[in-house]
């Protein structure tokens, strides 16, 4: 089978704020979680990598990532609007989505499962809780969690 980000367990971080980024990747580092993180600094720029458009049209579509982070608040295109199209599209429908985020709306967390995230994690303000939430996210998301990108047939 051809190498593919499935394979890599690749992680998809879509982060807009530098230091909430750096603070991930410090915490994964911490977690002795080394897998490859992608980044997309907004909604935008997520759904072009997703699904092969813009600047990633030339991507392969079969190469998903194992799991998405998902912030809410984010330029050009919201985190939910972002939800909300990738589970509309047959291709990135099955995509796991942990949505990572600061926001204490309750109606965030309702909308965020309501458009098919799979998990709502509010970042905590402690950093060491932080490490803690990132290294339970990266142990169940891409040690434990059976991915379905091996099974399913692309069009």
């Amino acid at each position: 089978m051809e190498d593919s980000l499935n394979d890599k367990k690749t992680i998809l971080l879509v982060e807009d704020n530098p230091d909430d980024e750096e603070l991930t990747r410090l915490a994964l580092t911490r977690s002795n979680i080394a897998n490859e993180i992608i980044v997309a600094h907004d909604g935008a720029e997520a759904l072009d990598f997703l699904l092969a458009t813009g600047i990633h049209a030339a991507r392969n579509i079969r190469m998903m990532p194992s799991v998405m982070l998902l912030d809410l608040k984010l330029p050009k295109v919201g985190g939910i609007e972002v939800l909300q199209r990738i589970r509309a599209d047959e291709r990135t429908r099955l995509l796991p989505v942990v949505v990572l985020t600061s926001s204490k709306e309750e109606q965030d967390i309702v909308t965020s499962y309501r458009f098919g995230a799979n998990s709502y994690i509010r970042k905590p303000v402690n950093f060491e809780q932080f490490i803690d939430a990132v290294r339970q996210l990266g142990l169940y998301w891409l040690l434990i969690n059976e991915s379905p990108w091996q099974s399913i047939e692309f069009k």
